[in-house]
């Protein structure tokens, strides 16, 4: 007998759908208070997610979605890394 696993889901900050884990692109805010992408879903530190679109990414950072949920400002830098991360994905 087969046992069946349940699909980690998360909900994309941009279009506020849920989604499995491993769709999406996870930003996370590190103990030190460091904001990075996080390719491989284990860097230690909160995390929120976002889907592989860019009309998703924009809307989160349009709605200041990130800085909420981390409650601090995400530098530039992190959303060009995500957008980075998208035209090459």
């Amino acid at each position: 007998m087969a046992v069946r696993r349940s699909v980690p889901m998360r909900k994309c900050t941009g279009c506020n759908e849920m989604k499995p884990k491993k769709e999406l692109v996870r930003v996370v805010r590190s103990p030190e208070g460091e904001i990075s992408v996080d390719l491989v879903g284990k860097k230690p530190g909160r995390g929120a997610y976002v889907c592989r679109s860019r009309e998703c990414l924009e809307k989160a950072r349009k709605a200041k979605r990130l800085q909420k949920a981390f409650s601090c400002e995400i530098p530039d830098e992190v959303f060009e890394r995500m957008e980075e991360e998208l035209e090459n994905g």
